[in-house]
């Protein structure tokens, strides 16, 4: 398989985000990424690409910093001469679960840093490269997908910044739907549920209760590989007459029911 299209997944390095890459390399794509860890943190990822027949660039540097978003930028275009999606995936829990009436500016800050604005100005930058792409690209058929969650619409008060961050997101999709529709730059957002990934970990006891007394319609956890799927029906460039649309991956949590 020949990659020449080129997939920027933020956050890729494991979880949710490595799903995501993985599933993309098979399909086709060069993976660009960023994390804060060091880039031993995405030899794995990066590895997983080239067997795919890929290739990966790791950039070190968070997505709440705009000289790390321009450096990520420059370095994929300069790396692969391209871009055709943008899977704003990156983001943060708070350091500690509390009471939503202890929460600090810091944490706020924090939160909405890197899950909201980070998420927003990703979206902007790589709809400029997308944009300005359109007429020089030959078959270029960008889009944008947006990672938030099931916390864009529920309650949970031990983690308020987290909620109000993923609620952003969900209104930034509609935003930049809006904006990029005439264009042709489709935009997604995807709603996870209760994913099994290192960052639940913490609460696996308590979901795993939940789940068995009938949390979600489908009696199971989902993985990152379900996600992975939702990104790539979206991403395949066949829903000609779609944007803004909010796939609801969560074994049927958002069904309200008696």
């Amino acid at each position: 398989m020949t990659h020449v299209i080129t997939a920027l997944v933020s956050g890729a390095s494991r979880g949710i985000g490595r799903g995501i890459a993985e599933r993309l390399a098979s399909e086709g794509y060069n993976i660009a990424t960023i994390g804060s860890g060091p880039a031993s943190a995405a030899e794995g990822l990066l590895a997983s690409v080239r067997a795919s027949g890929g290739e990966g660039l790791y950039v070190r540097g968070s997505i709440a910093v705009a000289s790390d978003r321009e450096r990520l930028f420059a370095e994929t275009l300069a790396r692969f001469g391209r871009l055709d999606l943008l899977v704003n995936n990156a983001g943060i829990a708070p350091r500690q679960r509390g009471d939503l009436l202890e929460v600090t500016e810091e944490s706020l800050d924090e939160v909405l840093g890197v899950n909201l604005k980070g998420t927003f100005f990703m979206a902007q930058a790589a709809a400029r490269i997308m944009l300005e792409a359109r007429n020089t690209v030959p078959d270029y058929r960008p889009a944008i997908i947006n990672i938030s969650s099931v916390s864009a619409y529920t309650s949970s008060t031990s983690r308020g910044e987290y909620c109000l961050s993923k609620a952003g997101i969900a209104m930034a999709t509609m935003l930049f739907a809006d904006r990029l529709a005439a264009d042709g730059i489709p935009v997604y957002e995807i709603r996870p549920g209760v994913i099994r990934t290192d960052m639940t970990a913490v609460v696996r006891d308590k979901y795993d209760r939940m789940i068995a007394e009938g949390l979600t319609p489908i009696p199971r956890w989902g993985t990152p590989e379900d996600i992975a799927s939702a990104v790539s029906v979206l991403a395949s460039g066949r829903l000609t007459f779609c944007t803004g649309q909010v796939l609801d991956i969560d074994g049927g949590f958002h069904i309200r029911r008696l």
